[in-house]
Formats: structure tokens, C-alpha cells, sequence
């Protein structure tokens, strides 16, 4: 009876295994379905979509001065000091990118022969903006992959990425070259005017009055067929104005010291380039007073479906969630407390009336060190004796405190620098397992004030503080803005410390490379920023803050908290290991 049931077994087995091995024909469906089929079609496209390249936690902060973790497993820790290889590099977007990238080559090498819809002018419509977003989309992954990936050679040449423009099967050729810098740069720049001409500035409805011009010389008519195809429901997908400020991104990188030998895009061009996402919204008038805390209770919860708040260029959705909070609170609110912004970056925020704290001017005091500060200090970071949490609990990180939220308290969950991050946290979560109370949370991919600070940083190198190249506005005129809506208020309501450097193009380069590093603290930018400038803060010691109380005195000692090892080569990202192993042509960056 045993051996009838297991022979029983194996038929049943090996019978299924026929529909594994040689799948039944209905079942094996090639690419040319998607013509008839365009939520398939739309499928190849979504993939792209689901592999984009942003990020809500700020992973690579840890990795330059502004940051330290306290998790001793954490990749980007051991990047910061010195022990990565091409192998094991964190920032790799090479997989990731390039999966993305032939998604997109296959659906842009199909597209025009899909049946979007059988009336003609909605086919045509269809076809424009799903085209659009295909290359689109195709900016995005190429200018990330370009950021992590290009890089000098050893005898001198700058190279990017393979550039891959059609669908590759078994039988194309994969060892390939990688293409210059300025090669995939052209590249980006012509997928960019492609996807400019064909997509909308936003998704919305409209009115028949409102039929863009060419979709008019179509025969359209009814704004209710041009909102079939370009309406409030498609709101999230890539448009024109996300596309120019991608755009905007790759010149800045392109025009940057570290890479400028190497391209021939200019300031002029980065500025330029800037200057159309911002003239959308009016320039300098338009920039949005809540910039610098959009992840706020008011400014998620009342968001409408499909809205975009005024600082945001590109979101993502909006979901419940309380991982961040679990991940960086401190420890008495249930947190693991893992990203410690370091002393360094407290150092970067000025005093409210606009002066360094290392200039006499200041009136900066160390016994009292976080008085008359710029206001963004407290509301980006956790300092000693501030307040946290759903009950604004007040956080001790001196060595005074009674809990593990002191400095060093316990390891794998105490601050290490005397700081905790309050910047992208809600203080309305609750990770108490009691509790666990989550509240809504989205990525900002773009914002806006990104694109401003890379206007002010071109233009400055363009025309000096002052000039505008043509534009209705300087780089002294988006500092200005910037640190007004900051809170900046200086002596009798003037920014004396921007107007004497508004003179000095030298000085108002790293006011802005400042302005910078604070107004976009942990949103994954200051790491690719100190690559791009070609400066040496990747290696500075990261320090903190031990704060320790007699009486009612606090005495405030600066502690180097971990060293940094950054290797000249470092500063341009590898090729994968296993790549340049498998494929002859592809060279590897200097020093890997």
C-alpha cells in the first residue's frame, strides 16, 4: 500500500512538471501581445516606474560630515571609513538602472505599434504621453546611474555608462565599451527634449477652452477626451516640469568641478536650465514659504488625492507608515535611534542673525551654544533638552541623563554624537509596541528648493552674485529668499552678512554650498555634492557633542566621535567588480 501511494505521488508529480517545463501555449505570450493589449504594454512601462532610484531614508547622510550611525553593520559607515571595494559598494545603482533602462528600450521600441484606443486621436494622445514618460523616465535612471558610475580613468579620460538605446535579447552584444561622460550626458539632453515635447507641464483636467494647440490641430474638441488621457487620475507620473528639472540636475553635475574638464556643459547652461523649472512658478516670488518641513501633520494629512504641495516638484504616495520614526527616535520613545547628525553640521547652521559661528559678529556663545541659532537647527535636529515624540517628551542626550537617550548610553541605540534627527519624522508617530501608531509619510523626489539652490550655485559661477545672465534673478536674490523664509532676521532685520558677501563671488560660493548643505540635510544629497565640488569633507572627522552638568552649570567638551578614510580614487564610484570581470571592454574607474 506504501509503494501504490508513492507511485501515486510521482505521477502526480512528473505530469505537473510537463506544464513546468513546456508551459501550455496559451501561457506563452510574446512581447507582441502588448499591440493589442495595453495594460500589458503599460506593464513593461510600470516596471521602470516600480524601479526608481529615490529614496525616504537618509542612508547616504551617514557616509559624509553631517552623520554618523550608530549600527555597526550599517554598509554606509563602513564606506565612510575606507572599507569598501567594488565589491561591496552601497551607492551601486549599475543592476538596478540598467534593469530599468532596458524596460524602457523595449517599451519605446514597441510602443507605436500598441492599440491604445481604436479612435485615432485618442490612440495619438495615448501614444504621445506614454512615449513621453518612456523617455522620461529614461532621464531619471541614466542620470542616477551616470552620478554613481562615471568617473575618471587611469590614463585620464572621463567615461560614463554604456549608453543602451535599444532592447537587448540573447543575442546582442554585452560587452560593451562604456560611452564618454559627455556622450551620455548628450544622450540625456536628447531623451529630454523628447520627453518635453510629448509630455504635459502637469496631469489635470481641463476645460475645452484649455486643448493644447497641437492636440487641437488633431480635432480635438472635447476636453473630456483630453482628460481621458491627461486628467487629475494620472497625477504622480512623470510630466515636462519633472523632466526639466532632472534636467536642471544632470547640467549642475555635468558643469561642477569635478567633472567639468570633462563635458562641455557650462555654468551659464546650468543656470539656464534651472531658471525654466523656476520661471514656471514665478521665480524667486514663488518659492514656498513651508520649504523646509513639508513632512509635517498639516502638510501630508490635508493633501488632497493626487496633490502636490507647493515645494514638491515630483512625490511619491502617500502611505502609513512609521518605520522612520521606529529607526531614528531616540530610545526612551522606542526608537533605535540609528541616524546621529554630527556636531559638524550643528556647526554649519549660522546664529539667527545670519553670521557663521566662527565669525566675531556672531556674538556666538560655546557655554551657551545652541542660543539665538538659525532656526532650522531645532527643527532639523534633536539637540539636548528638546522635546520629541506624540507627549513632547524632553530628550537629555548629556552624559547627566537618566535614560539611554545620553550620549553613548548603550551601544546600537544611544546617540554617539549627542544628537538625534528630527528632520522627515513625525513627532505623531508612536513606535511604543503598545501602540505602534503610524500616520501618513511620502518621499519628496524633487523639490523645489533643490532646484533653486542649483540656480543660485550656477549663476554664481556664471555671473557672480549679482548677475542674471538674462534672468529676472541672481543668486544673491535666491540666497536672500532662502534665508528670509529660514528665519534669518541679522542686525535690524538685514542680513549684513549677506550683503558683504554678495560682493565676493569666493564667499557667496560657499555661502551656497552651505545654504545647501542645511536647507537639504538627510535627503540623500550632501554625499553626491561633496563628489561633485571635489572637496575634501568626505575625510573629515565626524565629531560630536558631550554635554555634562554641575549644578546647574552644563559644561560643553567637542568629541572626535569616528574618523573618515576616503581615498583621492573614492571620490568617483566603481564599476562593479563581477561586471568588469565578465566584460573586456568595460573599464574601470582610476584606483579600483
Amino acid at each position: 500500500m506504501k509503494n501504490i501511494s508513492i507511485l501515486v505521488v510521482l505521477v502526480l508529480l512528473f505530469s505537473s512538471c510537463d506544464d513546468l517545463f513546456e508551459p501550455a501555449l496559451e501561457n506563452n505570450r510574446g512581447l507582441e501581445a502588448m499591440y493589442d493589449e495595453p495594460t500589458y504594454a503599460q506593464g513593461i512601462l510600470a516596471n521602470a516606474y516600480i524601479l526608481l532610484p529615490y529614496s525616504s531614508t537618509p542612508n547616504s547622510d551617514v557616509a559624509t560630515d553631517d552623520a554618523v550611525s550608530n549600527d555597526n553593520t550599517n554598509d554606509y559607515m563602513e564606506m565612510a571609513t575606507g572599507s569598501w571595494t567594488a565589491n561591496t559598494n552601497p551607492m551601486s545603482q549599475w543592476q538596478a538602472r540598467r534593469n530599468a533602462i532596458q524596460y524602457l528600450n523595449l517599451f519605446l521600441a514597441n510602443v507605436d505599434q500598441v492599440v491604445w484606443s481604436k479612435d485615432e486621436v485618442i490612440n495619438t494622445m495615448y501614444n504621445d504621453r506614454l512615449k513621453g514618460e518612456a523617455f522620461g523616465l529614461r532621464v531619471v535612471q541614466m542620470y542616477h546611474l551616470l552620478l554613481a558610475h562615471g568617473g575618471w580613468t587611469q590614463d585620464g579620460r572621463l567615461l560614463g555608462v554604456p549608453v543602451v538605446t535599444e532592447p537587448e535579447d540573447a543575442n546582442s552584444d554585452f560587452n560593451l565599451p562604456r560611452n564618454t561622460f559627455q556622450e551620455c550626458v548628450d544622450q540625456i539632453l536628447a531623451d529630454a527634449e523628447e520627453a518635453i515635447d510629448l509630455l504635459p507641464v502637469d496631469y489635470g483636467d481641463i476645460s475645452d477652452g484649455q486643448i493644447p494647440q497641437k492636440y487641437q490641430s488633431l480635432g480635438v474638441t472635447n476636453a473630456s477626451d483630453y482628460n481621458r488621457v491627461n486628467g487629475n487620475h494620472m497625477k504622480g507620473r512623470i510630466t515636462r516640469r519633472i523632466v526639466e528639472a532632472v534636467r536642471a540636475q544632470v547640467a549642475l553635475l555635468s558643469a561642477s568641478p569635478a567633472y567639468s574638464a570633462g563635458t562641455n556643459v557650462s555654468w551659464e547652461d546650468a543656470a539656464n536650465h534651472a531658471a525654466t523649472v523656476l520661471d514656471r512658478i514665478g521665480g524667486v516670488s514663488g518659492l514656498a514659504q513651508n520649504g523646509g518641513i513639508w513632512y509635517v501633520k498639516d502638510e501630508v494629512d490635508n493633501l488632497a488625492s493626487g496633490a502636490t504641495p507647493d515645494e514638491i516638484i515630483w512625490r511619491g504616495d502617500v502611505g502609513q507608515s512609521i518605520t522612520l520614526e521606529a529607526d531614528n527616535f531616540p530610545p526612551s520613545l522606542f526608537g533605535l535611534g540609528r541616524v546621529n547628525p554630527t556636531q559638524n553640521l550643528v556647526d554649519a547652521f549660522p546664529m539667527v542673525n545670519g553670521y557663521p559661528i566662527s565669525d566675531p559678529a556672531s556674538n556666538y556663545d560655546p557655554a551657551n551654544p545652541y542660543a539665538d541659532r538659525d532656526p532650522r537647527l531645532s527643527r532639523y535636529i534633536v539637540l539636548n533638552e528638546g522635546v520629541q515624540g506624540p507627549s513632547n517628551s524632553v530628550i537629555v542626550t548629556g552624559t547627566y541623563g537618566t535614560n539611554n537617550d545620553a550620549i553613548n548610553r548603550e551601544s546600537g541605540r544611544s546617540t554617539r554624537t549627542g544628537y538625534y534627527l528630527r528632520k522627515l519624522l513625525r513627532s505623531d508617530c508612536n513606535p511604543n509596541p503598545q501602540f505602534n501608531t503610524e500616520q501618513k509619510h511620502y518621499t519628496a523626489r524633487i523639490r523645489y528648493t533643490e532646484i533653486f539652490l542649483a540656480y543660485a550655485e550656477a549663476a554664481n559661477e556664471a555671473w557672480g552674485p549679482t548677475g542674471t545672465g538674462g534672468n529676472a534673478y541672481s543668486a544673491y536674490d535666491v540666497i536672500k529668499a532662502i534665508r528670509e523664509r529660514a528665519g534669518i532676521v541679522g542686525v535690524d532685520s538685514d542680513d549684513e552678512y549677506l550683503e558683504m558677501v554678495k560682493g565676493d563671488q569666493a564667499m557667496m560660493r560657499e555661502l551656497i554650498r552651505n545654504e545647501r548643505r542645511l536647507e537639504l540635510c538627510f535627503e540623500n544629497h550632501r554625499f553626491w555634492d561633496l563628489r561633485r565640488w571635489d572637496v575634501p569633507s568626505l575625510n573629515e572627522t565626524a565629531r560630536g557633542m558631550e554635554i555634562g552638568q554641575s549644578g546647574s552649570t552644563k559644561s560643553y567638551t567637542t568629541i572626535n566621535v569616528e574618523a573618515r578614510d576616503y581615498e583621492d580614487y573614492m571620490y568617483h564610484g566603481p564599476i562593479p567588480y563581477g561586471e568588469v570581470q565578465k566584460w573586456t571592454n568595460l573599464e574601470q574607474n582610476a584606483g579600483w
